[in-house]
């Protein structure tokens, strides 16, 4: 089976002005993937984002730390809380996948370039069959290094090339839906 996991989509993530990130479209997207799974009774899980920095917006207690209405866990689906962009760390995610027998993971959420790339390199450095839908995912606007701005869509292609090959396999929306779900579903043992 293959678990969708669903990275840091909570309510201080609709904040920010929207011409600062790409993919607008990303939240209808990861909804139409989360109701997908659900119909199939494949396994999600939701990573929420607790901050260890006081007056954060995703500081315990805050608005921000929510999760998105549209978005919010089921209470049989598994809810992972971290403090730092990796989902892995000291979260026992690892542990989770491990124990239900999962050994592949298509990540969404946000951002590109920070939570959804710590925790995508870190599964494929796990030995996860690791996936990243590009449109399910979604990055805002930064300056590099060298003091030049970089559009949210430069830093999203940049994380997705950092990533294709060596960690994750990039896909769409569309390849999650009508490839690797039912490939997912066709080699699941038998229940019973």
């Amino acid at each position: 089976m293959t678990t969708l996991l669903i990275i840091d989509m909570q309510v201080g993530m609709t904040w920010p002005k929207a011409e600062v990130r790409n993919n607008h479209n990303a939240e209808e997207t990861i909804a139409r993937l989360l109701m997908e799974w659900r119909h199939r009774k494949a396994p999600v899980v939701h990573v929420r984002h607790i901050s260890r920095t006081p007056g954060s917006p995703f500081w315990p207690g805050q608005p921000g730390v929510e999760f998105q209405p549209a978005l919010s866990p089921l209470a049989c689906e598994h809810v992972v809380e971290k403090n730092v962009p990796d989902a892995f760390i000291n979260t026992g995610l690892e542990r989770w996948l491990h124990t239900r027998g999962e050994s592949s993971i298509i990540i969404v959420g946000v951002s590109t370039n920070n939570s959804v790339e710590s925790t995508a390199r870190t599964a494929g450095n796990l030995g996860f069959k690791t996936f990243v839908v590009s449109d399910g995912t979604y990055a805002y606007a930064k300056t590099d290094f060298n003091s030049k701005e970089r559009s949210a869509e430069d830093i999203h292609a940049m994380a997705l090339a950092n990533l294709d090959g060596e960690y994750a396999s990039i896909i769409s929306s569309v390849d999650a839906l009508e490839v690797v779900l039912p490939l997912a579903l066709s080699t699941q043992a038998p229940i019973g």
